[in-house]
């Protein structure tokens, strides 16, 4: 199956799970990088409470609390309810339904060998996650995606697996089911609507592919049926299995979008994670961040403020290089190394910069807070864009597998 989407699909998926306070490592993970997408995307950003409860079933109650939180502390980051549909993963029943009839054609075995099964339970040993939910929620992930025909799933490099894992299940469910029938007769009356000049380009371009295996043809092929307008997206879904001499492609394949590792470190120099409690809220009170900042490690060689230091071996270094620019760094570099500032000095401009960084998201998110019928009626909105979009392809996966009897 092809690697490629349609036009139709070019499409973002992406989801955060409720399980506290935001901070600034998923402000500058991810956010940021919503904010960019949306610009240049259809995009779906959601709420994944049921991924929550694969780790956190025990102590749900902070799913149900964390879940309007993050949702203000999105809208107030920049991401727009008009450019992408907001939704909550548990209100779309639908993504139960395709995850529970996805599960009978996937391997087992393709769930245990996803990395960061056996990485999360190891990281997460003071939880139970022997459990038929968290072996399984790559594959809900896998329906999360395939769901909206989501073209492109902006990861990270550890997360790669898990959509590769969702192209494994894209390409076994189109090999399955896509077989209609009189498939070859109603993929060649499509071909019969793209025009003379076009029809006979792409018999070219699907000749030299299955019969040399020239990939460019194949590219060039692709491009072809993603820029035609008069052909409906059934047919285009055919045709890209058509000229792979394959079935109808019902669940596209989707690429991973590789987002830029966050350069947002934590207050003691590690990643920014709850786990290790060495966190900046996004909605934290400023005499907080500025306590925070304040207590933290510095090079252990500053004993006194005599003693010169070096800037790499500081955690607070590490904030310098996302927040201060070059004049700034210069200025820690020298006054470190001689001594001539000390360390509450050089975390000063660190001070500022984060303060002036959260102040606008902090006051947009005391807005929304007033609002709550607003932020409800933005998701309720997003849930039911989402709803029409998971009833389409749910219809026709069923259809593929004969699941359609009423």
């Amino acid at each position: 199956m092809s690697s490629e989407v349609p036009a139709q699909y070019r499409r973002v998926l992406s989801g955060m799970r409720p399980t506290g306070q935001l901070h600034l490592g998923h402000y500058h993970g991810v956010l940021k990088n919503w904010v960019e997408l949306q610009q240049e995307y259809k995009c779906y950003f959601f709420v994944a409470d049921w991924h929550a409860l694969t780790t956190h079933y025990e102590a749900p109650s902070i799913i149900a609390s964390s879940t309007w939180e993050m949702v203000i502390d999105w809208l107030a980051a920049g991401v727009d309810h008009g450019l992408a549909d907001l939704f909550i993963q548990s209100s779309i029943p639908e993504h139960a339904e395709l995850h529970l009839l996805l599960s009978m054609i996937t391997p087992l075995g393709w769930l245990e060998r996803v990395p960061s099964y056996k990485d999360q339970q190891e990281k997460l040993k003071e939880m139970d996650l022997a459990t038929y939910g968290f072996l399984g929620y790559p594959l809900l992930q896998s329906a999360d995606i395939l769901m909206y025909k989501a073209g492109l799933v902006p990861v990270g490099a550890d997360q790669v697996s898990h959509v590769e894992l969702t192209r494994e299940v894209a390409r076994r469910f189109n090999y399955l089911y896509g077989r209609e029938l009189g498939f070859e007769e109603k993929a060649e009356a499509a071909i019969k609507k793209m025009g003379k000049k076009n029809a006979k380009m792409f018999n070219k371009l699907r000749s030299a592919y299955q019969e040399n295996g020239d990939q460019e043809a194949l590219g060039v092929a692709q491009a072809l049926l993603a820029a035609q307008q008069n052909i409906t997206v059934g047919d285009v879904e055919r045709l890209f299995g058509y000229l792979e001499g394959s079935g109808r492609v019902i669940l596209p394949e989707p690429q991973a979008l590789l987002t830029k590792a966050s350069k947002m470190p934590g207050l003691d120099g590690q990643k920014m994670s709850k786990s290790y409690n060495n966190t900046i809220a996004l909605r934290d009170a400023p005499e907080e961040i500025e306590q925070k900042i304040r207590k933290m490690p510095t090079d252990p060689a500053r004993v006194r403020l005599t003693d010169p230091g070096e800037p790499e071996k500081c955690p607070v270094w590490q904030f310098h290089q996302v927040y201060s620019d070059e004049g700034v760094r210069e200025w820690v570099q020298e006054g470190c190394r001689s001594a001539g500032i000390g360390c509450l000095d050089c975390k000063q401009p660190v001070i500022d910069a984060v303060l002036r960084e959260l102040k606008p998201m902090q006051d947009r998110a005391q807005e929304y807070t007033e609002q709550p019928d607003l932020v409800r009626s933005i998701i309720h909105e997003g849930n039911e864009k989402a709803r029409d979009a998971a009833r389409e392809t749910l219809e026709e996966v069923k259809a593929a597998m004969s699941m359609n009897l009423l």
